[in-house]
């Protein structure tokens, strides 16, 4: 057979330096017909092996008319029709080659999205213990990490919320839309979460919250159907990705450095290009946001959200603590307001208490001003409550200190002395 380098030379010979077929034989040693059939081919000389029978070419009639009856049928259930008694190896490599003959065509479809149709939101519980204060940890079930992707763009981010209650989900969800995406997605996906709705009677049912939300934002909601992760499948890449890529190797001084460090993650991870874009999706993330409905005018009412009257221990629970007011409006109607960061109350407009949100549970939060107000302001009562002369008798009436009630039920510290003259 001619050797690839033979094959090179004669053609350089004849189409670079002109020689004749027969001064290329002599010159090279082999003969006239070697060198027509070099210069006959495009490509270079390739050994190819000369097919050799295998036994299931016996088969083969035999195995098509099985696969004509039941295109789907099993290999082993031809062999053992057929009458094959070897191998299955080789059986069922000549079985996968035949079948596509008589199957219908099956094209998998391609999905693709529009400039600001949808994004998925939903939870990744990273597998940590992060310390939220006065000596308590959280672990991987109770740090609900809020996550989305854009389908345009594959833009992500998230952020870590402090429950996966319903005031805190909303709150977390508009903080996603509002600071970090910027826009509002026609279509805002969820996997069955609690607080946004799940299918009931094979159809989507959404929450009271979930209705208000959407209808100030202007979009539609869509839940996904049970046990079917394929729906959202941009944002379970995503966790994967995060537990591969930014876990490893990192700790967590607080719920705020794990959010800082997201959120730096997350603008890297935005920088860099993707293969099923060609680009980056901070290239196409704009155009994402053009197509999107603009926030609303007026914000949505999230977070955490209570009426009622200040009671004499002026202090408001909001998710197991307690957060300590201002008692000068003990008994009037105050408004408690929270959202991921902040507790505050208001009372007619008036900011009387604003505490930062502490992730700890079962605790109370006191303001030192709250304190020395409380203490004033039952030194000033005691005085209006003096004891006064009995009209018929002259004699004075004692009255006890309150005080005394104070410390029975453990609200001061010491009793104050307020003896009666």
């Amino acid at each position: 057979m001619l050797s690839v380098e033979d094959w090179a030379e004669i053609r350089r010979l004849h189409r670079a330096e002109g020689l004749p077929i027969k001064m290329i034989a002599r010159t090279l040693g082999v003969s006239r017909n070697t060198v027509r059939a070099a210069l006959a081919v495009d490509g270079p000389p390739r050994y190819v092996r000369k097919p050799v029978g295998s036994a299931v070419d016996v088969f083969e009639p035999r195995i098509r008319e099985q696969l004509q009856a039941v295109p789907t049928m099993p290999a082993t259930v031809i062999a053992e029709r057929v009458g094959w008694d070897r191998g299955m190896t080789v059986f069922k490599q000549r079985v996968a080659e035949l079948r596509p003959a008589y199957l219908p065509p099956d094209p998998a479809s391609r999905t693709t999205y529009e400039a600001g149709e949808l994004a998925q939101f939903d939870f990744w519980f990273p597998d940590i213990e992060l310390p939220v204060g006065y000596g308590q940890t959280r672990t991987a079930k109770r740090l609900p990490v809020m996550t989305c992707v854009t389908g345009y763009s594959r833009w992500s981010g998230g952020i870590l919320i402090p429950s996966r209650e319903a005031e805190d989900l909303y709150a977390g969800w508009w903080h996603l839309l509002s600071t970090q995406l910027q826009g509002v997605p026609k279509t805002l996906v969820w996997d069955g979460e609690g607080a946004v709705g799940r299918w009931r009677a094979r159809r989507p049912e959404l929450t009271g919250h979930c209705q208000g939300f959407r209808g100030v934002l202007g979009a539609s909601v869509y839940i996904c159907k049970p046990a079917d992760p394929e729906a959202k499948g941009m944002l379970e890449r995503l966790h994967d990705y995060l537990e591969r890529s930014f876990l490893p190797g990192r700790r967590f001084a607080s719920p705020a450095d794990f959010n800082v460090q997201l959120a730096g993650f997350f603008a890297k991870a935005n920088a860099r290009r993707m293969r099923v874009l060609g680009c980056t999706p901070g290239d196409r993330v704009e155009a994402d946001r053009a197509a999107m409905l603009p926030l609303p005018p007026v914000p949505p009412e999230v977070g955490w959200r209570k009426t009622l009257r200040l009671p004499r221990d002026h202090y408001v629970r909001v998710d197991s603590n307690d957060y300590s007011v201002h008692p000068a409006v003990v008994g009037r109607r105050i408004e408690v307001h929270a959202d991921l960061d902040r507790v505050w109350v208001t009372c007619e407009g008036a900011v009387v208490a604003d505490h930062a949100r502490v992730w700890a549970r079962h605790q109370t939060i006191t303001e030192f001003e709250h304190t020395v107000a409380a203490k004033h302001l039952r030194h000033g009562r005691a005085d209006l409550l003096r004891p006064v002369a009995d009209a018929a008798t002259g004699e004075e009436v004692e009255i006890r200190s309150l005080g005394c009630y104070d410390l029975a039920l453990g609200l001061v510290d010491e009793l104050v002395d307020e003896e009666v003259s």
